[in-house]
């Protein structure tokens, strides 16, 4: 029973630790990944979005699988922590051969190394010696830096340069896992949501990607909002100067624009949106005695807001209407579009008390209609009221992420464009016994380009014999002279 238990966990963990498995499980999380580009998600589609992209049926199937918060499923994560297993174990599996090619390097080479290895070359020397020191200069001009290797009575040089491209992969690897354990924090503590803010509004929720509602631990007040436009009046750019406010005091504060975000706490707030509330702001007119030739007052009123026309008489905005229909003699709102606006104005005497209404339609007339009244009202500007909307997220797992993402670039730079090269120098016997200089190497990768190199190699080997040749040669001649 034992023996077959430990039986089946093999084949589990060989299964998990085996290429394919990683592979099927990455081209899995590719396309679940993708589809989450393709698909709408929230909150950053405006709902009145999803609806008319989606089927009501379509829409709720889609919620349903959680299609439209791809990233912070449940399941998701569960994809990213069975990748994580998979590289893991092939890790575990393949590691312990490439640390002991990494820490143990083959520095000695014997006769059946020397028979098999591809890139070799024999080159006759009259003395060892002679030979390793025409090597190592050999080395030394391409950039090694040679060592002798003793073992009995045999004597070798061994070179190598960029031993860390061995380890590539498991670079990759752990920058992989950092990525993945990024993703998988950030769906289990991260959270995305919206707020939308009007100019000195405070609030310390948002409204989350599943219709829930996340409190703060800190405020977050609009100072200000505005949209630029560029010449032909299409928006440039949207602004918002925000304020953190924690305990009734102001921390921090920041303007902030599209990919310029104002984070705090861990928590981020971008510039998303920018619009009309439909509500008025301010309503500038004019207000002239009826009975009188004096120049006109101006005056300034927001809904609710009342300001005195004199001593006697006090005028209030009891009502806004952006853009009105008269139905069954009613006044009603078709939009919030100001282009048909529609203001209700109360005026009132402080000695009898008496109010009197007047309507004024400035899409129709310049001056207030309606019952008499004391003043006569002209419509002059608008200023209507404005939100920003502001994407909130907090994703705890992001420093993993990027820091996964440059350590994936160190990985991939070692992977491509580091070559672990690995050169050999022993003087042997031929098969007529004659002394020659065996020079051998070894390259993991572009290994058309090495040939061409350790071609350059023995010839500058070659070179360095001949010129030692010819030194002893005219030290000889020298001698003989003298």
């Amino acid at each position: 029973m034992a023996a077959k238990l430990q039986s089946r966990a093999r084949r589990v963990w060989q299964t998990l630790g085996s290429v394919r498995t990683g592979i099927i499980v990455l081209i899995i999380v590719v396309i679940v990944s993708a589809a989450g580009t393709l698909i709408l998600q929230r909150p950053m589609t405006d709902p009145d979005d999803m609806q008319r992209a989606y089927s009501p049926q379509t829409l709720h199937l889609l919620d349903r699988l959680g299609l439209t918060n791809i990233f912070h499923t449940w399941w998701f994560a569960a994809l990213l922590t069975l990748l994580s297993v998979t590289i893991v174990l092939a890790s575990i599996q393949r590691f312990p051969a490439a640390w002991r090619f990494f820490a143990r390097p083959y520095r000695r080479t014997d006769s059946h190394f020397r028979a098999v290895l591809p890139a070799q070359k024999q080159i006759a020397i009259h003395d060892a010696e002679q030979g390793l020191e025409a090597a190592g200069s050999a080395f030394r001009s391409m950039g090694f830096k040679p060592q002798r290797v003793t073992t009995g009575e045999e004597v070798s040089l061994f070179a190598e340069r960029n031993r860390l491209s061995v380890l590539a992969v498991y670079i990759v690897h752990a920058s992989l896992l950092l990525i993945f354990m990024g993703g998988i924090i950030d769906a289990i503590y991260g959270y995305s949501g919206f707020v939308a803010l009007t100019p000195g509004q405070t609030v310390n929720t948002i409204d989350l990607r599943d219709g829930s509602k996340k409190t703060l631990p800190f405020g977050v007040r609009c100072d200000g909002a505005g949209q630029e436009n560029y010449t032909d009046g299409s928006p440039k750019r949207w602004w918002s100067k925000l304020a953190v406010v924690e305990s009734g005091r102001e921390t921090d504060r920041k303007e902030i624009v599209v990919n310029d975000p104002l984070v705090h706490s861990g928590v981020r707030f971008y510039q998303a949106s920018f619009g009309r509330t439909g509500q008025v702001d301010k309503v500038i007119l004019s207000a002239a005695p009826a009975a009188a030739s004096t120049d006109a007052k101006k005056i300034s009123l927001g809904v609710n807001e009342s300001t005195d026309l004199d001593a006697n008489t006090s005028v209030r905005m009891t009502r806004f209407v952006p853009d009105f229909v008269v139905r069954d003699n009613e006044i009603y709102a078709r939009s919030n579009s100001p282009d048909n606006p529609a203001i209700e104005l109360e005026v009132t005497s402080k000695d009898t008390g008496k109010a009197v209404k007047t309507w004024i339609f400035p899409a129709y007339a310049d001056s207030s209609q309606g019952k008499e009244t004391p003043y006569t009202f002209a419509f002059r500007d608008l200023q209507m009221g404005y939100y920003t909307g502001l994407q909130v997220s907090h994703e705890p797992g992001q420093w993993l992420v990027w820091s996964g993402c440059v350590l994936m670039g160190v990985g991939l730079f070692v992977a491509f464009y580091l070559v672990h090269v690995r050169l050999w120098a022993v003087p042997v016997l031929d098969d007529k016994g004659r002394l020659m200089l065996w020079v051998g190497g070894a390259a993991n990768k572009n290994r058309y380009a090495f040939e061409e190199r350790f071609r350059a190699l023995a010839e500058k080997i070659q070179a360095e014999l001949k010129k030692e040749k010819e030194s002893r040669v005219k030290v000889r001649e020298e001698s003989l002279a003298v």
